[in-house]
Formats: structure tokens, sequence, C-alpha cells
């Protein structure tokens, strides 16, 4: 499995696995933006947040880009997700990972809705 795969596999998994995927996952202090109303989460804030307590049913992602940089990799994509009783989730998203000493971290996470 390549870097970009396992960049790509962890970011899919954050998605679909809730808090405690995302606990061990995110960098210390690391920040998410959400679409209206939710704004700008993080640290605690943001693991205690709704939204991230429990994980989407599935997801697409598509257009995948990914940019590195030394120990930083952003990933650009489209996302579709899921859940029972919430209406499908498109948005164009954006995440910063860390290598930090072999682990990748998420240090940050942007959705920007996509409204048809």
């Amino acid at each position: 499995m390549t870097h970009d795969d396992t960049l790509w596999r962890l970011e899919e998994n954050l998605w679909t696995s809730g808090r405690d995927s995302a606990r061990t996952a995110m960098a210390s202090g690391a920040i998410m933006i959400l679409p209206y109303p939710d704004g700008i989460l993080q640290g605690d804030g943001l693991l205690s947040h709704p939204s991230v307590n429990s994980g989407w049913r599935a997801v697409e992602m598509s257009d995948r880009t990914i940019a590195r940089h030394g120990n930083v990799a952003v990933l650009a994509y489209r996302v579709l997700a899921e859940k029972p009783g919430v209406a499908i989730h498109e948005a164009l998203c954006a995440s910063t990972w860390l290598n930090d000493a072999g682990t990748w971290r998420r240090l940050a996470h942007q959705q920007t809705a996509v409204h048809r």
C-alpha cells in the first residue's frame, strides 16, 4: 500500500468511524471547519460535536487530489456521504495531514457544502 493509499484510507475511516477514530487520528489541537451553522471547531470541542460523534454509513470520494511537501500532505476531494435520518451530504473537502514520527495525524479539515 502506498502512502497515498494509506492517507485516503485514513480519510475515509474518519468519515465512517465516528469519534473514537477521530480521537486516535487527529493531531492535538486539530481544527475542523464545517458548513454553517456548525462553523469552526477545535480540540475537545471538535471531538464532542454531534457531527463527529457518529460515523456516516457510506461515503463516496471523487475528484481526489493530493499535494505533498515534506511531512505534510493535503487531500482535496468531493464527497457524497449518507447516514440514516440525514439528507445526503455533498461537499468539497480539504484535509491537511502531518506525518508525526511515522504516524499520520489529521491537523485540519474543511468542508464547503455543495448546493444544487
